[in-house]
């Protein structure tokens, strides 16, 4: 049998589900918010970004494993809710890299919070232009890159000072998914 060390229980499998399950579930609240933002840029594609917030949040809070998984889900969830399956093939290309991306540098204890974020936002963009790219069969999309670098580093800034203040202020949260019930 396993031994824990001193102050670490284990979480039992309907602990783990319920706070993934909340994860998913912020970001489907998120996603359907910035749904109803009208779109304001003429870059195709151009987002906020806010259910980026739930997966720094799961990276920083819970680890690289769940914030990829919960990244997979809510991807899928969204695609099938308000989008499609190009929309998922595009979300599942930039959100893959996007996050495997943050979860390197993160590993690297180097940047901040912030920088992970606008390294995900633009690393985004960049798996979407590759599949359309692709897709397309043109490489005549790449001019939408500088625009959305230039969104990616905004947007990636904004939401990284947003889920840093999640991370900072829901310790609490996070504590209570360790507790034996």
């Amino acid at each position: 049998m396993k031994k824990y060390k001193p102050g670490k229980v284990k979480r039992s499998v309907s602990l783990i589900t319920a706070e993934y399950g909340m994860m998913i579930a912020a970001a489907l609240i998120l996603s359907y918010l910035e749904s109803q933002i009208p779109a304001f840029f003429a870059v195709p594609g151009m987002k906020l970004g806010l259910t980026n917030v739930v997966v720094l949040t799961a990276l920083y809070m819970m680890d690289s494993k769940s914030s990829m998984a919960i990244n997979v889900v809510r991807i899928v969830l969204i695609s099938f809710l308000f989008g499609g399956f190009s929309a998922m093939i595009y979300s599942l290309a930039g959100g893959m890299l996007s996050t495997a991306v943050m979860i390197l540098l993160k590993k690297t204890g180097c940047f901040s919070i912030v920088p992970v974020s606008i390294a995900g936002g633009v690393s985004h963009n960049i798996g979407q232009i590759i599949v359309a790219v692709i897709v397309l069969n043109t490489s005549g999309i790449a001019w939408t890159l500088a625009a959305l670098w230039i969104s990616g580093l905004v947007s990636g800034a904004l939401i990284g000072l947003l889920a840093g203040q999640l991370v900072k202020r829901l310790p609490g949260v996070s504590k209570m998914f360790n507790k034996k019930l």
